[in-house]
């Protein structure tokens, strides 16, 4: 079961790699949310960046320290449920919204095993 757990702690991460990655690339910005990395929100979506490095660092961490999954948990939810229901309130865009919302909701599935791990055990 362990093992399992690691997966989805870096399956955890990994949904975060791609939107952590325009903190380093910012003209990622126009790939995967249709505006340029110079303007007001091109900016706000590269420090969005950071924190979305911040949450990947952290279900890394989470990996080898099981006293840390219960925090950590926590947080991945919110950035992954938090997207879900606000782009749910949106009225579900097309486009690279979608796109988002795809990758979050596959990542509920190790998120209910991590939290059922870290909350549960």
């Amino acid at each position: 079961m362990d093992l399992i757990v690691k997966i989805a702690w870096l399956s955890l991460a990994a949904v975060h790699a791609m939107p952590a990655a325009v903190l380093f690339v910012p003209s990622m910005t126009q790939t995967l949310y249709g505006v340029a990395a110079d303007g007001t929100i091109g900016v706000l979506l590269i420090h969005r960046g950071a924190l979305f490095l911040a949450l990947l660092v952290a279900a890394l961490f989470a990996m080898f320290d099981p006293d840390a999954r219960k925090v950590i948990s926590l947080l991945i939810a919110i950035s992954v449920i938090g997207f879900l229901l606000v782009y749910a309130r949106a009225g579900k865009p097309e486009g690279a919204l979608r796109t988002i919302a795809i990758a979050d909701l596959v990542a509920l599935l190790p998120l209910a095993l991590v939290c059922f791990d870290a909350w549960w055990k």
